[in-house]
């Protein structure tokens, strides 16, 4: 194990002796389906069939969107083989900076590390948007309430996880389970509702005909899928935990992308057939927001359409406090080495949180959706599309500098791992698949943002070399200023 042989002193990887400067001491007994549940749980399922398919639906590839999820589903399982591979190796696994600045520098790791920021952030964002329209929808339509912005709605909920947050106020992991296993439920019932009944137009193959699938606008069907397996990596978090993380983790990697692959493209073929292939486009359009609770209210019955709408918001809750715990603990970590203003690195003395960067991830959300609410973005169509296009192709991107770091340290490192096939046949095909997606994103992101150029395609776009550039900078910085704090930034900064 690269624990007891890693010296390499430009690629990232400290020596054996290296004390975990983190401090912490894990251990547990999680088996793959355990690590599983909790991967599957932070993927917000109903949030994406939801949330992302009606858009993938309406503004991709239309009757073929389904599919898309099986394509990126194949090409994460690619590039899990290098993850897993590398994770067995290298002395601190975490998310994917770390394996960047393993196989490659640390100040590239660095930059990775900003884009993972940005990342999680532009999810974060992208959810208040969305749950700020279904809180909308859901008190005007269900409930009876009098109708107010949207804006109110996603500031209120951004105040009650900044609540949560600040006072390190986590969700029983009992109750979470009980509403994930709920979401899902709901949504394997909906689906067979929909077969029993045989659909708007029949049952048929057409999502995976190959003239669907490149069908309208495939670059923004593929960004909208793949962003439902943002957080998958996160099995590699817990390999501290795991009961044998050698087989553990690569296990557990290999079944969370085929289960959220599969699930994803079960539930996306029954939305299609539920209201068939020749209206799913137009209709979708038309009341994306509010498609999943239409097809609910259909094929279950008004109390179906209650419980989806119901679980729908849970599900987005949840999925926003994840994210915001998340992003706070970066925050936290970098705070300590100084990359990020050190105040950062407080922690409250009565409620062992990271108080001030909860504070300061609950104003900037505040502050961005104020100012999109001012601008007039609509929140659906344009907040949560363009928000979900930036995390997207930035984790697109943050995935293929992994897969080629893979490449990078069993070169450097080739005992680490014998298989030709884990440590570079596949990592190899990987990168050339996330590469060929990305482009593919690249080349049709004027369509998700709309408008009539690329002019704020590329602002948005540029946000992602911005955010490496930005860590580059502070690397180069750090190892001619600090170089021992440069030294263990990698570890220093995992988490």
């Amino acid at each position: 194990m690269a624990t007891t042989q890693g010296t390499a002193t430009s690629g990232g990887v400290l020596p054996s002796t290296s004390p975990d400067v983190t401090g912490r001491s894990l251990s547990g007994q999680l088996g793959v389906g355990s690590i599983v549940f909790m991967v599957v749980a932070a993927a917000a399922p109903l949030t994406v069939i939801g949330g992302a398919a009606p858009l993938g639906i309406a503004l991709g590839n239309g009757v073929g969107f389904p599919s898309l999820y099986a394509i990126s589903g194949v090409v994460l399982l690619l590039f899990s083989v290098g993850l897993a591979a590398m994770a067995r190796s290298v002395p601190r696994p975490g998310a994917f900076f770390t394996y960047v600045g393993y196989g490659m520098n640390r100040a590239l790791g660095l930059g990775a590390a900003w884009l993972a920021l940005l990342t999680y952030t532009a999810v974060q964002l992208a959810v208040y948007f969305y749950i700020g329209f279904s809180l909308n929808l859901y008190l005007t339509t269900l409930v009876g309430a009098p109708e107010v912005p949207w804006w109110i709605y996603s500031l209120a909920t951004i105040a009650v996880v900044g609540y949560l947050g600040y006072r390190n106020i986590e969700l029983s992991s009992k109750v979470l389970g009980v509403l994930l296993v709920a979401e899902i439920g709901i949504t394997l019932v909906l689906s067979v509702a929909v077969i029993l009944q045989g659909g708007a137009e029949g049952l048929s193959l057409a999502p995976f005909a190959p003239s669907n699938i490149v069908s309208g606008s495939p670059g923004v069907g593929l960004m909208l899928a793949f962003a439902g397996f943002i957080g998958f990596e996160s099995t590699a978090i817990f390999r501290d935990e795991a009961k044998d993380p050698q087989k553990t983790i690569p296990r557990a990697t290999y079944v969370a992308v085929i289960v959220i692959g599969l699930f994803y493209t079960f539930a996306g073929w029954a939305l299609v057939m539920a209201w068939g292939p020749t209206q799913v486009g137009d209709y979708a359009l038309a009341n994306a927001g509010s498609m999943i609770h239409d097809t609910a209210a259909n094929y279950l019955g008004p109390v179906g359409g209650i419980a989806i709408e119901t679980l729908l918001l849970t599900s987005l809750f949840a999925c926003v406090l994840s994210f915001h715990n998340v992003l706070t603990r970066y925050q936290h970590v970098m705070g300590k080495v100084q990359v990020l203003p050190s105040p950062l690195s407080l922690v409250h003395t009565k409620h062992a949180s990271p108080h001030v960067s909860s504070i300061t991830q609950t104003a900037v959300a505040a502050l961005l959706i104020v100012t999109f609410a001012v601008i007039g973005l609509d929140p659906v169509m344009q907040g949560f599309t363009w928000s979900s296009g930036l995390a997207t192709i930035a984790i697109v991107v943050l995935m293929g500098l992994t897969s080629v770091a893979v490449v990078m340290y069993f070169r450097r490192f080739p005992n680490e791992e014998r298989s030709v096939w884990k440590s570079t046949v596949a990592p190899i095909l990987a990168a050339v698949g996330l590469l060929g997606v990305c482009a593919t994103i690249v080349a049709y992101f004027p369509m998700l943002v709309g408008g009539d150029g690329w002019g704020l395609s590329i602002a948005i776009l540029s946000l992602v070399p911005l955010a490496l550039v930005v860590g580059l900078v502070q690397g180069g910085l750090l190892r001619r200023s600090r170089p021992e704090t440069y030294a263990g930034i990698i570890e220093a900064i995992a988490v």
